[in-house]
């Protein structure tokens, strides 16, 4: 990853404007429990890795969640940052690299399909297995206190694999779509001034 003056210029930009967009969060009490919360601030690094590659969106990923864990601080260990980070590169990464070898609408459209089924794919298996036992621990509240959250919104829930399934992968798909739908809109317009 050789870094030029204007490639390091560029990731700072973007890194500010995805830390202002994660600072605002979009509670979805009709899909997800509060805890689960939408920002935009993928849509920068997506745009950012389209641009410049994979490795500088998820440069950009990282330091906007250590910007953000210096700002706010962390009522979760760094869990919840590093499960930030590690689901939005589950999502640029695989969306970058497929658009970085096409160059195309479609090769753009195939890579946040991609990149969407990934991130739903990692973000059920680490909160079914790493995350939910995580935030419950590190913030002394029972499971089954967060699986009544989600049962709140949804009768049939009665188990992490139930929150999971019927709250989280809804939630990521949902996040999905509107990171992908907003990064094509903006790309085009923004790919020069990065450039």
């Amino acid at each position: 990853m050789k870094a030029s003056t204007k490639k390091l210029t560029s990731v700072g930009m973007l890194t500010a404007a995805a830390t202002i967009l994660f600072l605002i969060k979009i509670p979805l009490p009709f899909i997800a429990p509060p805890f689960y919360e939408l920002d935009l601030s993928n849509v920068v690094s997506l745009i950012g890795a389209f641009a410049m590659g994979p490795l500088w969106g998820a440069l950009i990923e990282f330091l906007k969640n250590l910007i953000n864990l210096l700002i706010d601080g962390t009522i979760t260990g760094g869990v919840g940052e590093l499960s930030n980070f590690l689901t939005s590169c589950a999502f640029i990464v695989p969306a970058s690299l497929i658009y970085k070898y096409t160059k195309s609408r479609n090769g753009a459209t195939i890579g946040m399909i991609v990149g969407i089924v990934t991130m739903t794919i990692f973000g059920f298996l680490s909160n079914l297995y790493v995350m939910i036992p995580a935030y419950s621990s590190a913030l002394n509240i029972p499971i089954e206190a967060i699986v009544g959250m989600g049962t709140k919104i949804h009768s049939s829930i009665n188990s992490v694999t139930d929150l999971v399934f019927l709250c989280v992968v809804p939630f990521n798909l949902l996040k999905g779509v509107v990171i992908s739908g907003l990064t094509f809109l903006l790309y085009k317009r923004i790919r020069n001034l990065i450039k």
